[in-house]
């Protein structure tokens, strides 16, 4: 028997999720990237990185402002998501690091590093919610609300919404399931936006005073996370390879 359950009403079904602006939102998305990347080109342009060398050039980026390198970061985690799967506790251990810490204090340097590593990274997750939004409006993707599968993993999601999506943004994952089920679910955008923001501060927050902590050996961080990242990636990137060439061979 068929997981799909033919359904006489999956025009309804994508329907429902057309009382969400998206391009309002993206419009509101870009003109804050835009204001944060004319910014960064301003203050660089008063304190211009060296370009000599390479040695000059890391010289530079570590003598460069705290505003400069916070516009970096705040620019760059905003643009990780589902979409651009970029790694974000890389960058957050790099700008946490004591030689090129934001602040010469490390619960000030915790404490700024986590609220706008948070705070851009909601914005992030909110694109993903926007993006999954416009995707539920298609006729064939919203055949996905009418199998089985779908119906036990929202049953799932319905039990504790908001502290699933704090975990799942605590957690080091390379896929997060709880963001598409929040927005095919039309969970709150405030409570999804709070959630995220929650379980980002919490995260960061730890990578940032481990970081700090380790004092000059804080890159070993930045290498550990990265290689970590790189662990918890490959299993998926195995099982697209494995995929791709049973569909070549079918």
């Amino acid at each position: 028997m068929s997981e799909v359950e033919i359904q006489p009403d999956l025009g309804q079904a994508a329907n429902e999720y057309h009382g969400i602006s998206v391009v309002k939102w993206f419009v509101a998305y870009l003109v804050m990237l835009a204001g944060c990347v004319g910014a960064l080109v301003f203050l660089l342009k008063e304190e211009p990185l060296a370009m000599d060398s390479w040695k000059a050039f890391q010289d530079s980026v570590l003598a460069a402002s705290p505003a400069v390198k916070l516009l970096v970061f705040a620019i760059y985690i905003s643009m990780c998501c589902t979409f651009l799967p970029m790694n974000t506790s890389w960058i957050v251990s790099a700008v946490s690091m004591q030689s090129v810490a934001v602040t010469d204090q490390m619960w000030s340097t915790v404490l700024v590093v986590s609220l706008i590593g948070a705070a851009a990274s909601t914005v992030a997750n909110l694109n993903d919610y926007h993006i999954f939004t416009l995707l539920m409006r298609s006729h064939h993707v919203a055949k996905v609300k009418h199998t089985k599968t779908y119906n036990v993993a929202i049953r799932w999601f319905e039990k504790t919404p908001f502290a699933l999506l704090v975990i799942f943004n605590i957690l080091p994952i390379p896929v997060d399931v709880v963001r598409p089920l929040a927005a095919s679910h039309r969970y709150s955008r405030l409570r999804f936006a709070a959630a995220n923001f929650i379980g980002r501060l919490g995260r960061y927050g730890v990578i940032a005073t481990v970081t700090y902590m380790l004092g000059k050996q804080g890159w070993y961080a930045v290498v550990a996370l990265l290689g970590l990242a790189v662990v918890l990636a490959l299993p998926k990137l195995v099982k697209k390879i494995i995929n791709r060439n049973k569909t070549s061979q079918a």
